[in-house]
């Protein structure tokens, strides 16, 4: 169960900045940023299981856990399936170690990109780099899977002000640096802002390290999935070449004639 499971939404990536970090971990809600990120849907499964009713066995998965270390878990709680998510369809911004996801800039009926517009949420956060080169089966990252679903196209500007001029070109809502709130298109958040039980952690992207140091993991993670994929189909390959001779050599062998 341990090795599908990677943590809860909000130990898996960072934010620079402490105000925009708050806004985002709100936006997101307490719920999500909870939620338990596990790999595939066997981690998942893992995770709870049951008897022959259909109820809850509270001696197995993390409510076995939970009970063993006097933490019974009440109420439901969410997980997250990275393998069963839609990844982000566009391409990553070129020579990005971040490989942040190249979303083209919102533009108004003018054509022109809104003043204030600081840039796309899911670009915004930071992944370290054990979590900037896990991948799922398929090839696909964090960032293009869990970030982009939970956070899609929610853009961050400014200021209010600046957010409202730009309302023509927000589809997937939007946040500002002063406070101001959209979840969705109609659909706006008002009232005081709420200071998240749960947010980010606050480290700086910036570090000690080449900027083509992840970039290079990556790379070579990826020619290492490569050459298993290639491997397993030249097992295939030979397999089913095998296979074929010996159908060959049968078929060539003369039949016997019943006296």
């Amino acid at each position: 169960m341990t090795k599908d499971v990677l943590g809860v939404v909000a130990t898996l990536a960072s934010v620079d900045n402490d105000n925009l970090n708050r806004l985002l971990s709100e936006y997101l809600g307490l719920e999500t940023m909870l939620a338990i990120v596990c790999k595939t849907f066997e981690g998942v499964k893992a995770l709870e299981t049951y008897d022959a009713e259909g109820k809850i066995n509270s001696n197995i998965g993390l409510h076995g856990l939970g009970s063993s270390i006097g933490r019974k878990i009440n109420g439901r709680f969410l997980v997250i399936c990275l393998e069963h998510l839609r990844p982000y369809a566009g391409g990553f911004i070129a020579n990005d170690p971040q490989r942040k996801l190249s979303i083209e800039m919102p533009r108004l009926p003018d054509g022109i990109c809104p003043t204030g517009f600081l840039g796309f949420a899911v670009n915004m956060v930071n992944l370290e780099n054990a979590n900037l080169l896990l991948v799922t089966a398929n090839g696909h990252g964090l960032r293009e899977t869990l970030l982009y679903t939970i956070f899609s196209h929610l853009q961050v500007y400014r200021s209010r002000s600046e957010m409202l001029l730009a309302l023509p070109c927000i589809t997937h809502g939007a946040v500002s640096l002063d406070g101001a709130m959209i979840r969705g298109n109609g659909f706006f958040a008002l009232g005081n802002r709420n200071d998240a039980e749960v947010k980010f952690p606050v480290i700086s992207s910036k570090g000690n390290l080449p900027t083509n140091y992840t970039q290079i993991e990556y790379k070579i993670k990826m020619l290492k999935r490569e050459h298993l994929t290639i491997a397993e189909d030249m097992r295939r390959e030979q397999s089913l070449l095998d296979k074929t001779k010996v159908q060959l050599a049968s078929w060539g062998k003369p039949k016997k004639k019943n006296c």
